[in-house]
Order: structure tokens, then sequence, then C-alpha cells
């Protein structure tokens, strides 16, 4: 076993033999957007996150599906498969199964399993003393889902976000590769803050986060001063208490979004100024919206997140 549950890493890493090991993990989640279809592509794209995070090539799937015949249509059922199918084809994997439980309440997701070099995984623990922290997609996906589920937002922005969170991470991983990756992880539940927060405790290290340098999906600040803020947020900022330094110049609506729970959201890889500066260019220059949020500091330190 190369990674275990001790780190909170995205996915287990168990080496088969000395030029490859297996990467698995399992993900599922309830609709986040009112089109199955683009709910399977969300779905997909955020269990198969799991494996580019750690560096790796997934190479089959399996669905995991919670269904009630009684609730819901089996047309709805298809399209999510349909959309579920259509990202894994693009990811390169292959659907070998799967399986289903009735069950009332909605679910859909993956189980995963991909390969990586032993000697190239990426971890959440690596970060070292002045690295820089490269983010790859846009956050407030979970402010967003909240002001769908309260009908209030427009077809414009969940549109946008849809688009956001379908994306698959293989083109930011492939870029990637081609420099020193020291750290990685990818976006989701625990939010921006709440990620950061883990490779700071993971590596030991204290991390600066420069809040007006991250990218924010639209809509989500105008729905986040409203109040469509998910509990989850509230969850995630008391997951980092003791462990964070706030500056009074952050608004409350910033640090709302940077606390936000996300779907399917962006790498976020740490490395060092010169290779992080050639690595953002090249990801811009493939169209991804990747930005410089952060900077690892060179106090030795316990971990410890300080947002200005």
């Amino acid at each position: 076993m190369i990674v275990g549950i001790d780190t909170s890493d995205d996915a287990g890493v168990y080496k088969i033999k000395s030029d490859m090991a297996l990467v698995q993990t399992l993900d599922f989640l309830t609709p986040v957007t009112n089109s199955p279809y683009e709910f399977g592509q969300i779905a997909a794209a955020n269990s198969l996150s799991d494996v580019y995070a750690m560096g790796g090539t997934p190479l089959t799937a399996m669905n995991i599906v919670c269904f009630s015949c009684d609730e819901l249509s089996e047309d709805i059922l298809g399209e999510v498969l349909k959309g579920g199918l259509d990202k894994i084809d693009e990811s390169g994997a292959v659907l070998v199964g799967g399986h289903s439980v009735d069950d009332k309440e909605f679910k859909y997701g993956l189980s995963v399993t991909g390969i990586v070099h032993p000697d190239k995984v990426w971890t959440n623990k690596g970060l070292c003393s002045e690295d820089f922290l490269i983010l790859t997609k846009p956050v407030g996906t979970g402010i967003i889902a909240t002001a769908i589920k309260a009908k209030i937002a427009s077809d414009e922005i969940s549109d946008g976000a849809a688009r956001v969170m379908s994306q698959l991470n293989n083109n930011a991983a492939q870029v990637f590769k081609e420099y020193k990756v020291n750290a990685c992880t990818d976006i989701t539940g625990f939010g921006l803050a709440g990620h950061l927060f883990e490779m700071s405790k993971a590596s030991k290290k204290k991390i600066v986060l420069f809040s007006d340098k991250v990218p924010v999906i639209e809509g989500a600040e105008e729905f986040a001063l409203m109040g469509m803020i998910p509990a989850g947020a509230h969850k995630n900022r008391a997951f980092c208490k003791g462990d964070l330094k706030i500056s009074p110049d952050v608004e409350r609506v910033r640090q709302d979004i940077l606390f936000d729970p996300q779907t399917s959201g962006g790498l976020l890889a740490s490395m060092n100024k010169k290779e992080a500066g050639l690595c953002l260019e090249k990801l811009l220059r493939a169209g991804i919206n990747a930005e410089i949020i952060g900077k690892v500091s060179r106090e030795d330190n316990q971990g410890l997140l300080e947002i200005i």
C-alpha cells in the first residue's frame, strides 16, 4: 500500500509491480442540476477526478445507482447513465458494470480504477516551502446548486455551472505531468479552504491563500450575498477552526465562497515558483481557467491556513 486512509487523500494507491500501481476510488452524488443527463456527466467527472488528482490514468469504471422506479421515471435513469457513460468514454476508461439498489433518494456515481507509476504518485502531503498553488477551476458550485434548488438561478447561470462541473480534469492533469508537482488534490466537499487546510496539516506547512486571486463562477457571489450558503460551508469553516487565520480585509461573502463545498471542482497543485509560472502559462494556452491562488510559507509550522 503506497497511499492509504491516514492522510485523507483522494484515492488509495496499491503497488502491484515495480513500474505500476493501482489507483482506486469511489464517489457518488445526489442531483446538483435539473438535467438528468448533466447530472450523469457531473457525477462521473467528479468520480474520475480522484484518479487524476493522484497523477493516475483511469482504466475502468463501475456504476453506483440508488434509484426508485416508484418515485421517478426510468427514462430519467437512462439519461443519467448516458451522461455518465459519455464522460467515461471521454476519459478513455471503460464501463465494466455496476450495482443498483432501490432507494427513494436518487444517487449516482462511479467506482473507478486507474494506474500510475509508483514513483510518480501525487499526494496531498508534499508541500514545500515557498511553493505556489495553482487552481484549475473556479469555485462556487455549492452556492449555485443551492440557488437552483431554491429555483432562483437562471438557465444561463445553471448551464455555466454545469459546464464547469462536467469538465474532466484530464487536460489539467496532463499539463501538470510536464512539471514537478510536489502535492496535489481536487476540490470537492471540503471546499477550497478545507482542502488547503488538509494539505497544510498533512504537510505540516503554513499556507497563505490569496482570496482575491480565486476564480469564482458567475452568479455565486450574488447568491452568496442573498444567503444561498449550503450548510456544508459552515461545517467546513468549523473543520478548520483553531488553525485558521482570516484577515479582516477579507469580506464575509468571499469567505463563504472559499468554504463552499464543491462538486467536481478543479485540481489544486503545488510546485516551485518557476515551475508554477511556466505551468500556469501552458494551462491558460490550453484554455483552462487556472490561477495561482496561494503560497506555502517559509515558516516551520505544524499546519495553518491564513487567508488574506
